[in-house]
């Protein structure tokens, strides 16, 4: 039911609009869905919403979720049901179906993805790099347990074998439940996985090994902190071919240019070759907004924003149910805002005809 007072009509899921203005039908048709599940199954949920509780100093709860990563902000999603929720020896595992977004998998407490925009994300993470050179034959792929990234990777004809590390067997079988568009990458037969951890597996690996490596990690607190530490990227850079590329999930550039500035610092410094970083838009990230920092092992004429293996060359069942990624929106994706590039600029390296 509506609520009418003289300035708003509250619509349902915090949503309220000036009642002397239309109510967009979407919205409508929102508020008609909400459910009566309160979500009071699980600490992170708070009367149906994707939140935390944490106490004041006073004793009172603070109804917004304060994660060290992005203190002070809070983004809520409306909870239908909760579908998954345990702990592995890693990290807590949640997933849960949401309203508007379909399901949603969660680990402690960070959201990791959503049916509804994991496309721009998962499709951004693999064919930035896979259509930056001509013909990648062996790819790693670094975390990536949902097997999104997996599946964007077996589009690409030329690429003759996939190698997954994932740490957390518990996220794997319960992405195979509860998100079967994304773990479809795993039926490729190219793919082979091995469960444990990065840091270990990429020590084991030969010299020279890859043409393109994918670390598609979570936020560098918990069990993927070594993964942004630059022992971590002497070994990728050892694992990659010459001329091979890495594609790193490197933050938003609204909240994080500081982490972005020591990544792309580390990079320069180990791969001696083209570094830049790029980015896309996913709503249901903090700032709606994550980016990617790219290297070339030794090769610093890589134009990153000029794809020399267009998705588009693929056969047509290969690229055709693509639902973001394009050539175009591969070359807007090094677009920086003007405050990005006044930051950044001194640790991107790209060849002089395209130098910011």
């Amino acid at each position: 039911m509506q609520e009418v007072n003289d300035e708003f009509v509250n619509v349902g899921g915090g949503i309220a609009v000036a009642a002397s203005k239309p109510i967009p039908p979407c919205c409508l048709k929102s508020s008609a869905a909400i459910s009566g599940n309160e979500g009071k199954y699980h600490a992170t949920v708070v009367s149906g919403w994707f939140s935390q509780v944490l106490p004041l100093d006073n004793g009172e709860e603070d109804m917004y979720y304060h994660n060290p990563m992005w203190p002070g902000e809070c983004h809520s999603i409306k909870v239908d049901e909760i579908l998954f929720k345990d702990n592995s020896d890693y990290q807590e595992v949640l997933i849960f179906k949401s309203l508007s977004h379909g399901n949603v998998l969660v680990l402690d407490g960070i959201l990791q993805l959503s049916e509804k925009d994991e496309c721009a994300y998962q499709e951004m993470i693999a064919h930035l790099p896979l259509c930056s050179i001509p013909s990648p034959r062996k790819v790693l792929v670094v975390g990536g347990g949902d097997g999104g990234v997996l599946r964007e990777i077996a589009r690409h004809e030329s690429v003759e074998s996939i190698d997954i590390c994932e740490i957390d067997q518990m996220v794997i079988d319960a992405c195979k439940i509860h998100f079967p568009n994304l773990y479809a990458g795993f039926d490729d037969p190219r793919v082979n996985l091995h469960v444990g951890d990065a840091v270990d597996f990429l020590r084991q690996t030969p010299e020279c090994t890859y043409d393109v490596i994918i670390v598609d990690s979570s936020d560098p607190i918990g069990p993927a902190v070594e993964l942004v530490e630059k022992p971590f990227f002497d070994t990728l850079a050892r694992a990659l071919k010459q001329g091979g590329v890495l594609c790193n999930m490197v933050e938003s550039m609204w909240l994080h240019t500081h982490l972005i500035q020591e990544m792309l610092s580390v990079s320069l410094a180990t791969f001696k070759g083209s570094v830049n970083y790029a980015w896309t838009t996913v709503p249901t990230y903090p700032s709606g907004a994550i980016g990617f920092l790219l290297c070339s092992k030794d090769d610093p004429l890589l134009d990153f924003s000029n794809p020399l293996n267009p998705i588009e060359n693929q056969s047509v069942s290969f690229h055709k149910d693509l639902k973001f990624y394009n050539s175009e929106i591969h070359r807007a994706a090094f677009a920086l805002p003007s405050f990005v590039k006044k930051e950044l600029h001194h640790l991107i390296r790209t060849p002089p005809l395209v130098r910011l």
